[in-house]
């Protein structure tokens, strides 16, 4: 099987070394052996010579089926992706003079976003004279951090960007137990059915 990644361990006749250090496929160490040996060995068995430790002296060799091996590595790097908490950057845009539908509304979004582990940028749009009433602005985004409460904690105060007034809504980290009475009572307490 042909290498096409430069990391790839060196397989069968790609190692180069006179002696290894021989592991079976069992996880048995055989011990130093001739590399033409070793590939001999691994062939009647109808499997692949692998060094695993190439810095070792002599290099560490396994007796393993590689197409095997790259397929289960695959598999855990998949995993580990698929397992990865990817947390992005959502906006929600208002105005100064936000309806009491419409900012309930949007706060609701911006609840679902928080406890959905993403950051939130909440930004309200000046035009023409409204700039003269910047007030408004600051007043509508110190109510969102006031409802956002415990799903999210505002970092700093609203700052001007020209014609925007905004603020950045990190989630609040889920508080984990720490002692191992604090465990017991929530492994203990009824899930509550949703």
């Amino acid at each position: 099987m042909p290498r096409n990644e430069e990391d790839a361990p060196r397989v069968n006749e790609e190692i180069t070394v006179p002696q290894v250090l021989l592991v079976d496929e069992n996880g048995v160490k055989v011990g130093p052996t001739d590399t033409e040996e070793a590939i001999r060995m691994a062939e009647e068995r109808m499997l692949d010579l692998v060094e695993v430790a190439p810095m070792a002296k002599p290099p560490v060799c396994r007796i393993m089926d590689y197409g095997k091996y790259r397929y289960q590595l695959q598999k855990k790097e998949k995993d580990a992706r698929k397992k990865q908490k990817v947390q992005a950057l959502k906006e929600i845009k208002m105005r100064p003079k936000i309806d009491e539908h419409d900012f309930d509304f949007k706060m609701k979004a911006i609840r679902t976003f928080l406890e959905g582990g993403h950051r939130v940028k909440v930004s309200v749009f000046f035009r023409g004279r409204e700039m003269a009433f910047l007030n408004r602005g600051e007043e509508v985004l110190n109510r969102v951090i006031a409802e956002c409460g415990d799903a999210g904690k505002c970092e700093g105060a609203p700052q001007m960007e020209a014609r925007y007034m905004r603020i950045l809504v990190p989630p609040q980290p889920q508080a984990q137990p720490t002692t191992a009475s604090e465990k017991k009572v929530a492994d203990d307490a009824p899930e509550a059915d949703v």
